[in-house]
């Protein structure tokens, strides 16, 4: 092994939480995913140099696994020695006895003063393992000092996965097995490789040498969001890549190395524009020019069901499962849409020959004949949740992603699911801020929080149903993700959220120490060790406005060793600027208010996002005068392509008149891009706070009595921001404004009035 790939080795396999000290006060001891049972105990274990290696076979790839890790990151050569079942002083005993009644993949850590046991069978091994390492402390020394406990655990579902989309934007085989190491270190034991799409056929297929030739390659690739601009933007610039067969295999062997099974996706019957670009006479239009896309999206253009075709996947997937030892095929399945079969002699004789109800039911047979070729070869097949239109294939395992409602359905039929829904924050391609505040992203909005609420098991399913559902995975699509530092930012910490979702009992689960605690000590390691992760922000920070009469402040850095730099003055803080270190109070003078504006900055350098806390002191708003009886609001409808909502006035009138919705979809039937304002009145029954809200894609903002109380301004992907406002009993006028600057279109308004839980405010209720 090269100085170069032994220090990426180093880097990239094991990841650390901090000392003792934080152990001890924290109940899972620093480890992620939290274990399912955790028994602190007295007294510390010092490992070193003299540390003996038992093991029942010490060839076993975990106990290498550790012997390996010893020597590269601390010098240690410690002796290997088969285990006799007579434990030694000073000595790491890895054995499967007594692992009877753990489940699958389970373990048991045992420090004590004199030695570490961990017992456990194949995976199990392993994970005990990677407990260990991360109770070793952050900082390098001569020994490892480790506190007593007693760790006993097991996941919760069997299959763990994490996906990566090579065809947008292809990775290296090294940042393949970085990616791999991540995975590892998190318990997470299935890699999805997405490997063909229309922007690139990323895998070589000995019979068919153009899908590399030919479909690996495009002549360039979009600027910025497909949905930013008209006419689109493109480089110019080409762009290719794939891997060989023997690089294939070389990634298949090292994820077993970590116990990682890998799942190759190959697509159909959609998503097949590299495949046509190389092979036209696979299409229902042989004589078109099919060329290997540089934009994003669906595209009218896939395969057609004719047994040209057919011989063709069967040929590629002969291969892919020569290859590919996992017991589970992906052959994708979604967004295939049927305009070309609508129009072709070929798939419409094909419907009526078999006699098929339409085009889905073609698609149907078109899953169900590949699902065939598949299990003759003693495999299954996987397919994303449009494999149920038509009817489901026999054996098929549905992988959910169009929210949860297609893995509910397969498992009521009785069908093997993994939960993966893009409604639920698993897609990790979405952003994890506001998207004008984050890295360019397809939009969407997947924080941190989110990940870690989501849970597998439906309550629309019964127990016995829930049996059904194998796992969990996330998504990370790379549409918009070149960089292999882009890749980590993503990744990263939401990959933790994720383990712990597959991994950790419910019961278990605690949000504040995972996000407060664990994960701060987690990213310290990585900052230290050459990782890109996103830096969140402070805890206790928030973008937010309300009224007091003082702006508290108590914080604490999300990363371990990392500053927060705040202002009051209105400006971004820096490194210029004040340094927190302890919680402070700032009293505001009767009608005036503090800005708080918080940063953090790691060790070497990376950087959080800014937030704002503005606090009014004011007293509650006076009703207003107003007694218009009619129901609704007024609106005034604006042209133009807008990046805020301040432009919006004196923009080009397109229309006027009253509504009694927020809906807007009316205005974008004809217009691509608007603005829009609504003005009206609506009743406070009694005084109190009061906290609006607004859901929107693009930019919003809430004025009430003129007074700006929600900021969800800017051209950005669906957010909620809140804002609350103290009022007087009585009549108070509403504004609001919003726009829209491409795509989508979504806007709600919510209120949360004294004593009453959170609801939609109804444009319906007010008057104008």
């Amino acid at each position: 092994m090269s100085y170069k790939s032994c220090l990426l080795f180093l880097l990239t396999v094991f990841i650390f939480s901090a000392g003792v000290k934080a152990q001890n006060t924290d109940p899972n001891m620093g480890v992620i995913p939290a274990p399912v049972s955790v028994q602190k105990q007295a007294g510390t274990f010092v490992l070193s140099q003299e540390t003996l290696i038992q093991a029942d076979t010490v060839t076993n790839k975990a106990v290498r696994f550790l012997a390996d890790y010893l020597q590269n990151r601390y010098s240690f050569s410690n002796k290997l020695q088969t285990n006799t079942g007579t434990a030694a002083n000073n000595a790491i005993i890895l054995t499967a006895a007594g692992t009877e009644g753990l489940p699958a993949e389970g373990y048991r850590l045992t420090i004590a003063p004199n030695q570490i046991t961990i017992a456990g069978k194949g995976a199990g091994l392993f994970y005990g393992i990677q407990t260990l390492i991360q109770l070793f402390p952050l900082e390098r020394s001569g020994t490892i000092k480790l506190p007593c406990a007693r760790i006993e655990d097991y996941p919760r579902f069997g299959y763990r996965g994490m996906h990566l989309d090579v065809s947008r934007h292809f990775f290296s085989v090294e940042f393949v097995k970085r990616y791999l190491d991540l995975m590892a270190a998190y318990k997470l034991n299935t890699f999805h490789w997405h490997l063909t799409d229309d922007q690139g056929w990323r895998i070589e297929i000995k019979k068919y040498p153009r899908l590399t030739q030919v479909g690996s390659q495009r002549a360039e690739t979009l600027i910025g969001n497909y949905h930013d601009r008209m006419p689109q933007q493109f480089d110019n610039t080409p762009y290719g890549g794939y891997y060989t067969q023997d690089q294939i295999r070389e990634v298949i062997q090292y994820a077993a190395s970590k116990y990682i099974t890998i799942i190759p996706e190959i697509e159909m019957p959609g998503h097949a524009m590299a495949a046509l670009a190389a092979y036209p006479e696979l299409s229902c239009d042989p004589k078109q020019d099919y060329k290997v896309s540089g934009t994003w999206g669906v595209f009218n253009n896939i395969f057609c069901p004719t047994e040209k075709t057919f011989g063709f996947l069967q040929d590629v997937l002969s291969e892919v499962i020569d290859l590919f030892p996992s017991k589970y095929i992906h052959i994708g399945g979604d967004e295939a849409p049927k305009v070309v079969w609508k129009s072709s002699p070929e798939a419409q004789a094909i419907i009526k020959r078999l006699k098929l109800k339409d085009e889905h039911g073609l698609q149907s047979y078109f899953i169900q004949r590949m699902e065939k070729f598949v299990n003759s070869k003693g495999r299954s097949i996987i397919g994303w949740d449009e494999i149920l239109e038509g009817g489901l294939a026999p054996n098929a395992t549905v992988m959910s992603w169009r929210g949860e409602a297609g893995g509910i359905a397969a498992a009521k039929q009785g069908h093997n699911v993994i939960m993966t829904p893009s409604s639920s924050a698993l897609y990790f391609d979405h952003s994890q801020a506001r998207s004008d505040l984050e890295p360019l992203s397809i939009g969407g909005f997947a924080p941190l929080s989110k990940v870690y609420a989501y849970n597998p098991t439906p309550a629309a399913l019964t127990p016995a149903q829930n049996k059904y559902i194998l796992g969990v995975q996330a998504n990370l699509w790379t549409e918009y993700v070149a960089t292999e530092k882009k890749v980590e930012y993503l990744l990263l910490p939401r990959l933790m959220a994720l383990s712990e979702v597959a991994w950790t009992p419910l019961a278990n689960k605690n949000y504040t120490d995972f996000s407060e605690t664990r994960v701060a000590r987690h990213l310290a390691w990585f900052d230290k060790n050459g990782f890109n992760y996103r830096v969140p922000v402070a805890i206790g920070a928030k973008d937010t406005s309300y009224t007091a009469p003082q702006l508290t402040v108590n914080l604490k850095a999300p990363v371990d060793g990392a500053t927060i730099y705040y202002t009051i003055d209105g400006y971004n803080p820096s490194e210029t600027d004040l340094v927190y270190t302890k919680p402070f109070t700032l009293n505001i003078p009767a009608e005036n208010y503090r800005e708080l504006k918080t940063i953090v900055i790691t060790p070497t350098g990376k950087r959080s996002l800014v937030t704002s806390t503005m606090v009014y002191n004011r007293a509650a708003l006076p009703a207003v005068a107003f007694t218009g009886t009619k129901p609704g609001v007024k609106y005034e409808l604006v042209a133009g392509l807008f990046t805020g909502t301040g432009q919006l006035d004196g923009a080009r009138i397109l229309d006027t008149g009253t509504v009694k919705t927020f809906n807007t979809a009316a205005f974008k039937k004809g217009n691509r891009t608007f603005g829009v304002t609504y003005e009206g009145y609506f009743n406070v029954a009694a005084d109190g706070k009061y906290i609006f809200s607004t859901q929107s894609d693009d930019g919003s903002v809430i004025f009430i009595d003129d007074q700006l109380v929600v900021d969800n301004d800017g051209k950005h992907s669906l957010y909620e921001q809140p804002g609350e406002v103290l009022l007087q009993k009585g009549m108070h006028k509403f504004t609001l404004k919003y726009f829209e600057a491409g795509a989508f279109s979504t806007l709600r308004v919510y209120l949360t009035m004294p004593g009453k839980p959170k609801g939609e405010f109804s444009a319906e209720t007010m008057l104008n």
